[in-house]
């Protein structure tokens, strides 16, 4: 690590920080939304499910491993991309603990759950490169030791297979929606970093709102590109502004702060944020 930071010029470093991207929040927003609102809502539903529910294990699991960052333990390593943009590079409750890579973790899931879903060879050939690239792009920023790529990669391909086993095993949606959340929520009563409380709260939006899809909404896929590229669009506004309104009631240093009153209160307003867009939003395709 010490050596790629060394030897990449910075405008190829620069580029390679640019590979994270795919394993990144609002990307896994993007293409979830795509497949959940436009194209195919069981799948869409399931990638959520794969994604948010191992992104819970993921975070429970590096707060109970809780290794340091590389650049925590060397000083030859710098970090070239920070997990939270607007923390200190050494604020562990916001930039996390290492392992396994999140990143890694994310595209792993939602890229794997599409290639065995579709079985489609595109897609196929995206389940393995996009993790690669984001590993390699994660080691060279420095936010991770080779190993916690691996460990991140191995998750992904766990879920893939595991979640829907877990839903024909459990055979009740219902069953499998509380021994989902039942699985989840031991994190609640140690995880430290602010991610974990986002992932549950937008985990538990999403096995309140698929019920309430099923019985009050039951929308269709979009017909066309244009309508298509409304909907996703919509979709994006809708969980900005939501989110954004839902912290109105609180002063920042209170959303800033690394207890757990707060982090409760981000897992709840994740969870209505989660509950709306995926649940309550879809009412709109048959008004629009």
């Amino acid at each position: 690590m010490q050596w790629l930071q060394a030897h990449i010029a910075p405008a190829w470093m620069a580029f390679i920080s640019q590979l994270s991207l795919p394993g990144e929040d609002l990307f896994l927003v993007m293409v979830l939304g795509f497949v959940y609102w436009c194209r195919d809502k069981k799948l869409g539903q399931r990638i959520g499910w794969c994604l948010l529910l191992g992104s819970s294990w993921s975070l429970a699991l590096k707060d109970i491993v809780q290794r340091l960052r590389p650049y925590f333990v060397s000083d030859g390593i710098e970090l070239l991309r920070k997990i939270d943009s607007g923390a200190d590079t050494h604020d562990i409750a916001k930039q996390g603990f290492a392992f396994p890579s999140g990143h890694s973790f994310n595209v792993t899931a939602v890229f794997g759950t599409l290639a065995v879903a579709t079985k489609k060879k595109w897609l196929t050939v995206l389940a393995v490169v996009l993790p690669l690239l984001v590993g390699f792009s994660r080691v060279a920023v420095g936010a991770h030791f080779p190993t916690d790529v691996f460990a991140g990669w191995m998750m992904g391909l766990l879920v893939v297979w595991l979640v829907p086993f877990l839903q024909r095993a459990l055979r009740y949606p219902r069953v499998f929606r509380i021994v989902a959340l039942l699985s989840a929520a031991p994190g609640l009563f140690f995880c430290t970093g602010a991610a974990y409380y986002t992932s549950f709260g937008l985990l538990l939006g999403l096995a309140l709102s698929e019920p309430f899809e099923a019985k009050f909404v039951r929308f269709a896929p979009a017909k066309g590109f244009w309508r298509s590229l409304l909907r996703l669009a919509g979709g994006i506004a809708v969980y900005l502004v939501v989110n954004a309104l839902l912290k109105l009631p609180f002063s920042a240093d209170f959303l800033e702060q690394a207890t757990t009153l707060s982090y409760l209160v981000r897992a709840a307003r994740y969870a209505i944020v989660s509950f709306i867009a995926i649940g309550v939003y879809p009412l709109a395709f048959k008004k629009i």
